[in-house]
């Protein structure tokens, strides 16, 4: 059986998300590798844009320690999303083999408590670990469902465009069955055998 070959398309693909989730990986480590009070005036200066822009709603405040758990639950969502997608380019079967992109959630969040363990002024949590992995789980989901999505709309697309692809060749059937019909001469030895005009 010949190899099939790859598509360029796919080869893009596959650079351009497994780029995306080793800058998003470094990303999270680069967070966790920073001093507590570095880390804490960061959380602070986008707790004050957060609350000034939930002020104008009437909404608000929310604390740092919100900002850093969101802060947390968001950087391990996109992590998720880009698992899966990885996924998704290196495999067809991404649903049967979900449980790979969930380990390499794992252990992200497991280095990523543990670097925090050695930063001075920083803490390790296991509530942060399974609010990491709440992460993960999230964005895996968004990014399954979207998949899902797509491979319906594609599927649809090539049924209908093979439904279209067999009326057109029944129609020209029928078109060469009528030609013939016309112009099928009178047989004497078969007198069952009409022409028709």
């Amino acid at each position: 059986m010949p190899n099939e070959k790859t598509s360029p398309w796919l080869i893009a693909f596959r650079v351009i998300f497994t780029i995306a989730l080793i800058a998003c990986i470094a990303f999270i480590f680069r967070n966790s590798l920073e001093a507590g009070a570095l880390s804490s005036a960061r959380s602070q200066a986008i707790m004050r844009v957060v609350n000034e822009f939930l002020g104008r709603f009437s909404l608000g405040p929310v604390s740092e320690h919100t900002i850093r758990k969101l802060a947390h639950f968001a950087e391990f969502t996109l992590e998720g999303f880009l698992l899966m997608l990885c996924l998704r380019v290196y495999t067809k079967h991404f649903v049967r083999h979900v449980s790979w992109p969930l380990l390499g959630g794992m252990t992200t969040a497991l280095m990523d408590e543990t670097i925090q363990r050695f930063i001075p002024n920083r803490s390790s949590q296991v509530t942060d670990v399974w609010l990491d992995m709440a992460g993960v789980v999230f964005g895996l989901f968004v990014a399954l469902i979207l998949l899902l999505i797509v491979r319906a709309l594609t599927a649809f697309h090539a049924v209908k465009s093979e439904n279209r692809r067999l009326r057109a060749e029944r129609e020209a059937l029928l078109r060469q069955q009528q030609a013939d019909r016309i112009n099928e001469p009178l047989h004497p030895e078969n007198p069952d055998r009409r022409e028709y005009l």
